[in-house]
């Protein structure tokens, strides 16, 4: 193997302690779902709309605890520790580029780790006053670490990663999120920790990665282009080439900065405000948007939710079996996404994740429709909850979130990734929020809607986003200025530069 293409033992121990974090946005996705009932009868207890003996079974008014647990105000709280979090990551998305930029990729995720061991022990000790309000502060808090850390991630594996590894590196964020979800299910089970005695350790180990993590940070190199690009250090970062690459020739690698850095020292600093106006970036931007809004809308919600009254109708006898089954697909169609992202490509993946979907959604609306007539229908719309999710994994569910890092340069790859990644937690809200009344008005044929959806943004893709499969990041920006140049009267450099200087300055 070509001496410094190689994959070495430090470049592998920091895409692994970096994607620590992406296992704890996993894990703090799902856990919350397995104890819901549980979760439920505590928040009534706590409201006082029933006692302990009723809580622990030992009284003949157990029957009434699920009526109880309509009640508007456990409906609200429990709602309320749900949507928490994703209101949480909103709102801290928009720091990423701040919080990576202050001490460095390596520094920030260090320091964001004080808010998951916070909410892990708000969570983990929530008996010890209101369960509501202690589990609604951790999750927000919980929350507010992933938002960050679902930006600062993607981007510093991008930055270190080898261009030739980039694609199935920067997948691994992904995997590790579902990882984390598989996880969650199955410590979630009754038997094990998803019940009266337990639950608060299941929501508490949302915090027991950013433990390990924090002892494993030190020991990995700075992005070596946070370096050289924002810092300066031209040294340093050769140095953290050499620990990232083993010994080979990094002057083309320091070459490549140096250009991209005088380029960013041309440039005004590019704040997300700047961003957004500057037509510079426009097409970049309305691509990476695109690619996270493609993940979001896709129905991918939707099947987790409709996924066990499908294996219900199937005739499966424990569903819950069959929902963490999709968890396991989950897992090993992300890892053939890490084999096949590096040799097919992000677009080509993209576009076969996306049209195997629409077409997997149309016939998941024909199995639920007849499904009542056919009994054979029901392993249609079974199959199909399978091949879905396959074909989410493939592309559309790993690859936005570290092709945004390579549709930028290192000046505005932060601001980038902030407004991504708060156009990825705003639709993850609006979906959560909206589902269940969509639901209720399409029924079976909501999964129409997502075909639609899904349709549409295969169709964008296909016409819109270039492949960056083995591209440098110059590389990808100079596709990008052309297609800029071929939609628009051919522009100077130094007309673009002030554009954004304006947009900046506004």
């Amino acid at each position: 193997m070509e001496s410094g293409k190689q994959l070495t033992g430090t470049l592998a121990l920091a895409v692994f302690t970096a994607a620590l974090s992406s296992v704890q946005y996993g894990y703090s996705l799902g856990v919350i779902n397995a104890p819901q009932k549980v979760i439920e009868k505590h928040y009534g207890r706590s409201l006082g709309l029933w006692s302990e003996k009723v809580l622990s079974g030992n009284s003949t008014e157990e029957d009434k605890v699920p009526e109880a647990g309509k009640h508007p105000a456990v409906v609200m709280y429990w709602s309320l520790s749900v949507a928490i979090f994703s209101i949480g990551g909103m709102l801290s998305s928009f720091l990423v580029g701040f919080v990576g930029d202050l001490r460095g990729r390596i520094k920030g995720m260090l320091m964001v780790n004080i808010l998951a061991v916070a909410a892990g022990l708000l969570m983990g000790l929530c008996r010890m006053w209101k369960p509501h309000i202690m589990v609604i502060s951790g999750r927000a808090v919980m929350g507010l670490y992933c938002g960050l850390t679902s930006g600062l991630v993607p981007m510093y594996i991008g930055e270190i990663a080898p261009k030739q590894y980039r694609g199935a590196l920067g997948t691994l964020h992904q995997l590790a999120i579902v990882i984390g979800i598989l996880i969650s299910q199955v410590i979630g089970l009754d038997f094990v920790f998803g019940n009266d005695d337990y639950w608060p350790l299941l929501l508490g180990l949302s915090g027991a990665p950013a433990v390990l993590q924090t002892f494993l940070l030190p020991l990995c190199p700075e992005s070596p282009r946070y370096l050289y690009i924002i810092q300066g250090k031209e040294q340093e970062a050769r140095k953290s080439l050499y620990r990232l690459k083993g010994p080979y020739d990094a002057a083309p690698d320091l070459e490549e900065m140096r250009r991209e850095k005088e380029e960013a020292d041309r440039e005004p600093r590019v704040s997300i405000l700047s961003l957004i106006r500057s037509p510079v970036y426009r097409q970049q931007l309305s691509v990476a948007l695109m690619m996270h809004l493609s993940q979001q809308l896709s129905g991918i919600n939707a099947i987790f939710y409709y996924s066990t009254n499908i294996f219900n109708q199937a005739g499966v006898a424990q569903p819950v079996f069959a929902t963490i089954g999709v968890g396991v697909i989950n897992t090993l169609f992300t890892l053939v996404s890490v084999a096949l992202v590096d040799k097919a490509g992000r677009r080509t993946l993209t576009l076969v994740g996306l049209g195997g979907m629409c077409c997997c959604a149309v016939a998941m609306t024909v199995g639920l429709k007849l499904q009542n007539e056919y009994a054979w229908m029901s392993y249609v719309s079974m199959s199909a909850v399978f091949l879905f999710v396959s074909f989410f994994e493939i592309g559309p569910g790993p690859i936005p979130w570290f092709i945004v890092a390579e549709l930028f340069s290192q000046g505005p790859r932060p601001a980038a990734m902030a407004i991504a990644g708060c156009c990825n937690w705003s639709s993850n809200f609006v979906i959560a929020m909206t589902f269940p009344y969509i639901q209720t008005w399409l029924d079976s044929y909501v999964f129409i809607l997502f075909a639609v959806l899904l349709l549409g943004f295969t169709v964008y893709i296909y016409f819109r986003v270039p492949e960056t499969k083995g591209k440098s990041f110059e590389e990808i920006a100079i596709v990008f200025n052309k297609g800029r140049k071929k939609s628009a009267h051919p522009t100077e450099d130094g007309t673009e530069l002030q554009q954004l200087k304006i947009s900046t300055d506004a």
